[in-house]
C-alpha cells in the first residue's frame, strides 16, 4: 500500500513518544500489505473499526487512536488525523 500523510504521524510521534515503535510496526505492515477489501484489513487488525470510509485503530492498547482513509482500488491509505482516545472522543462530539 501506498501511505500518505507521514507528516501526521511524525507530529504524533514528537508529542507521543511512547506510540513511535508501534507507528513504526504499523508503517511497515501498511506499506507491505496489498490489502484489497475492508475484511483483509480486518485479517491483519481485527480490533480496527470500520466507520463508513475510514478505519480507525486502537493504538498502544487504545491508549491512543489512528484514523485514516483507504483507497482499496488505488492501495492508498491516507493519515487523516492520529491523538489521545480523549481527544478522538472530544472530536467526535463535534461530527
Amino acid at each position: 500500500m501506498k501511505l500518505v500523510g507521514r507528516n501526521r504521524l511524525d507530529e504524533f510521534c514528537g508529542r507521543h513518544p511512547d506510540g513511535r515503535e508501534w507507528i513504526e510496526n504499523w508503517v511497515a505492515d501498511v506499506e507491505a500489505a496489498e490489502w484489497r477489501t475492508p475484511h483483509q484489513l480486518k485479517v491483519t487488525y481485527p480490533t480496527a473499526s470500520l466507520l463508513g470510509g475510514a478505519a480507525v485503530f486502537n493504538v498502544r492498547g487504545n491508549k491512543y487512536r489512528l484514523e485514516v482513509t483507504i483507497a482499496y482500488r488505488t492501495r492508498t491509505v491516507v493519515v487523516l488525523w492520529a491523538g489521545t482516545h480523549a481527544e478522538y472522543d472530544e472530536r467526535n462530539k463535534k461530527r
